[in-house]
């Protein structure tokens, strides 16, 4: 556990206790602070009951008197579409709102860091897809090159759950953006950037706060060093605006769509190959093609970033590439089920928008897929270029007759459940098909998340004979 600093004997307000609310909670009462929960639902305040917790209602009573501040969890609206009316009422009585991610940063030094020859080092992941592997797999080269690490975050473990890293250790954050919108203290060592593409736009009204809440994991701190994707317009600005110059080795440079080139720092992959550049000339390549665990240019655009990552830790080359060819991946990111019969059955249940379905359909051949649930703004129209290597599309969910009309001609099944998906789609598959569950929409009309949703495709393919 991190005990949270700067509240010594004051009481702070906890809303949302969800697992990032109960582990502030803790974390809060291990460094001397007060700790007052509250939740919407009754089932939330039961659990910090039950944990030993004191509940204060903030909009009634005493509300937020004699409050220091007011702790509120990442799935919780501050601005957009509209403030939780706890936090509004924070912001008129001039209560400080953060979240467990400012006191994490806040709280993670100690005196004891004295002491120790190499400090620890914080790693900071966002972006809109890719993030969760490219910070597993961080975590991964870190291990296996025998550095200490700790998964934390939006994936893992929460941050203020994690044990006092020690002398030289690593700590590895995948931080959403609602997660880095509202944190007061965002202080990496290395940031990476992975991409962006339109994704929460109603909580961020609009792509441009979208951005502006990813972009500050860059502006509030200032990292050591930032890790940056430039496939996109905003990538190539936010690069610019950290570089001082072009040489500016501070700034790692990550493409997959192109050829890097200047006197910079550059990660890129093109046709399967991993290619480090630094001072216009090439130090380092690796084949990414044999690695099993990071299919497809999507996967590629994420080996760059956690290369360059762990580059700027120290990591040699060799230790790397060898590293790589463990990964085994993460659930529900394009990951292997089952081979049956000649035919790949592939869960990228997480790809839950189009960037990122359309990057899991040009990672394979010969596909059907598995898609629909609860879509977002425009369907699946911008899909229409990757759908190349589909050979038959099965449709489930909430989305599936909006979806079968924006696929116009292409061979399809409406089919409204996973079980009906994929008995149709075993019946139908020959040898050197890929089934792949790819969604590109939501999982909220038939599953409570993604992971229920990939769980229970796993579940029936496995069943399969």
């Amino acid at each position: 556990m991190i005990p949270v600093q700067g509240f010594d004997g004051q009481s702070v307000l906890v809303l949302g206790l969800g697992r990032s609310g109960l582990a502030a909670a803790r974390a809060l009462a291990a460094g001397g602070a007060e700790p007052l929960c509250w939740d919407d639902s009754p089932e939330g305040r039961a659990a910090a009951e039950n944990a030993g917790f004191a509940l204060r209602d903030p909009l009634r009573g005493p509300g937020l008197e004699g409050i220091a501040a007011l702790i509120t969890s990442p799935g919780i609206p501050h601005l957009y579409p509209a403030p939780h009316p706890a936090i509004a009422a924070a912001w008129e009585a001039g209560v400080p709102v953060d979240n467990d991610i400012g006191l994490f940063f806040r709280s993670l030094a100690t005196q004891g860091w004295d002491g120790f020859d190499v400090a620890p080092r914080v790693i900071a992941v966002t972006g809109s897809n890719g993030k969760s592997t490219t910070a597993a797999l961080i975590h991964h080269l870190l291990t296996e090159a025998g550095r200490e690490s700790q998964l934390a975050g939006n994936i893992g473990r929460g941050v203020l759950d994690i044990d006092p890293p020690g002398e030289a250790g690593v700590v590895v954050l995948e931080l959403s953006s609602y997660q880095t919108d509202l944190a007061r203290a965002l202080t990496p060592d290395v940031a990476v950037f992975t991409n962006l593409s339109p994704d929460h736009l109603d909580r961020h009204g609009g792509i441009g706060g979208y951005f502006a809440a990813k972009r500050r994991l860059f502006a509030e701190g200032g990292p050591d060093r930032a890790v940056i994707g430039v496939d996109e317009a905003e990538g190539l600005y936010l690069a610019n605006q950290l570089a001082e110059a072009a040489s500016d080795d501070r700034v790692i440079k990550v493409s997959v769509s192109r050829k890097l080139g200047g006197p910079g720092w550059l990660v890129f992959a093109r046709k399967g190959f991993l290619s480090e550049w630094r001072k216009g000339r090439q130090v380092a390549s690796i084949d990414l093609r044999a690695v099993k665990g990071l299919p497809g240019v999507h996967n590629h655009q994420n080996a760059c970033a956690a290369y360059a990552a762990v580059r700027g830790l120290g990591l040699a080359p060799k230790e790397i590439e060898q590293a790589f060819h463990s990964f085994q991946g993460l659930p529900h990111r394009s990951q292997l089920i089952r081979e049956r019969g000649g035919v790949a059955w592939v869960n990228d249940s997480k790809a839950t928008n189009v960037d990122s379905a359309g990057k899991a359909l040009q990672a394979f051949r010969n596909i059907r897929w598995i898609a629909g649930g609860l879509g977002k703004e425009g369907g699946i129209e911008a899909l229409r270029p990757h759908l190349g290597s589909v050979r038959k599309a099965y449709l489930i969910g909430h989305s599936a007759r909006d979806f079968a009309l924006q696929l116009g001609d292409l061979p399809q099944d409406i089919c409204e459940t996973m079980e009906q998906a994929v008995a149709r789609a075993a019946a139908e598959a020959e040898p050197g098909d890929t089934v792949l569950l790819a969604p590109a929409a939501a999982s909220f009309d038939q599953y409570p998340d993604f992971e229920k949703r990939g769980e229970d495709f796993i579940a029936r393919v496995m069943a399969l004979p």
